[in-house]
């Protein structure tokens, strides 16, 4: 193992990190807002929006998220749609996750006990009170495992935008090995680095965990 090329690359490769961490955050964060229009949708009275929400999550999940960064980035421009590969990966990811994270809310808002919504009702609490003051605030708690999984997910699945040319960590350990032909040892960093921001993530999950877990 060349450890001396190894610290010679570390700067690069931190620089690298940073790029995982801010597009893995703002992903996450457009996936949320999607994610909770896709649950809004999915749990609506109304049928012509629950298609919808079930066409975007079946859309979403049912196809390959590389492929759906290829058709943002390759093919938006015949459409008259031009992005740099960092604002194309916060799209292509952000959308992606939030049709996975769309089935937590959804799954999370489902498991608040029926009866607790009955109550509310019977004491006269409109609908739009009861879910904003009864559902919502048990189902939060029910969400952040499952959420978090798919965070996870999310920064392991950053390494997708490699393809599109953003240069994350992945993208970072593939044009170093060409120039040095140490593959075991970039990819060894580029690992390294994604543990680090995955165990930093875990250890926010589990906080956000205990902090708001239902006794």
């Amino acid at each position: 193992m060349d450890v001396d090329l190894m610290i010679r690359v570390f700067p690069y490769f931190a620089e690298a990190a940073w790029t995982t961490v801010q597009i893995s955050v703002l992903a996450l964060a457009l996936g949320l807002v999607m994610a909770a229009l896709g649950s809004a949708a999915r749990l609506s009275r109304w049928a012509g929006l629950r298609f919808l929400g079930t066409a975007y999550v079946s859309l979403f999940r049912g196809t390959p998220c590389l492929i759906q960064l290829f058709v943002l980035y390759f093919g938006g421009p015949q459409i008259g749609i031009n992005l740099d590969p960092f604002v194309a990966g916060v799209i292509g990811l952000g959308v992606n996750i939030g049709a996975y994270m769309t089935e937590s809310i959804r799954g999370a808002i489902l498991a608040v006990a029926r009866g607790q919504v009955e109550a509310a009702r019977s004491l006269g609490i409109g609908r739009r009170q009861t879910m904003a003051h009864v559902v919502l605030p048990q189902a939060a708690r029910l969400m952040i495992r499952p959420l978090g999984v798919n965070a996870v997910a999310l920064i392991k699945g950053s390494a997708l935008v490699s393809a599109i040319s953003l240069v994350e960590l992945t993208y970072t350990a593939q044009r170093y090995i060409g120039s040095t032909y140490k593959p075991f040892e970039m990819f060894a960093i580029a690992a390294l680095f994604y543990m680090v921001v995955i165990y930093g993530a875990l250890r926010l999950i589990a906080w956000l965990d205990r902090r708001y877990a239902i006794d």
